[in-house]
């Protein structure tokens, strides 16, 4: 798999609010300021993201794999930090934060697939040949 920029900030923000929420429901706080900004910066991220991948596709780039399997996970991907906020706006506990916690590895791992999507199957065998050349296998 490539890792582009978008998969490392995408993996440095979600990984972030992760800790951040876990921390807090750790520490039994219910959700904060904090914890509803770090869900809100993985919100924003795959707002860019979107921003991001539109512009990519109107300067001639394509994608290797399913459009609409890309735009479905990037759907799926927006609507996760805006039903973590529904939620702990909703419930006003410490277990909300374990909640948008979770959002933010989802993220994380979305992105990962859409990463997949986007440079496909052959990117993964050449980076995986590469990396075999590279170790001597």
């Amino acid at each position: 798999m490539i890792v582009d920029a978008w998969l490392i900030i995408g993996g440095i923000l979600g990984l972030a609010s992760t800790m951040v929420c876990f921390v807090a429901a750790v520490l039994k706080k219910k959700p904060n300021d904090i914890t509803l900004l770090a869900l809100i910066a993985v919100e924003l991220f795959i707002v860019a993201y979107t921003i991001g991948s539109i512009v990519r596709l109107a300067n001639g780039e394509t994608m290797a794999g399913e459009a609409w399997e890309f735009w479905g996970y990037m759907f799926t991907a927006a609507m996760l930090p805006v039903a973590g906020f529904y939620w702990a706006m909703m419930e006003r506990t410490f277990w909300s934060n374990y909640v948008m916690g979770a959002v933010g590895v989802t993220v994380v791992v979305m992105a990962a697939r859409m990463a997949q999507i986007w440079y496909g199957p052959a990117a993964a065998v050449q980076a995986s040949h590469a990396l075999q050349l590279g170790i001597g296998l």
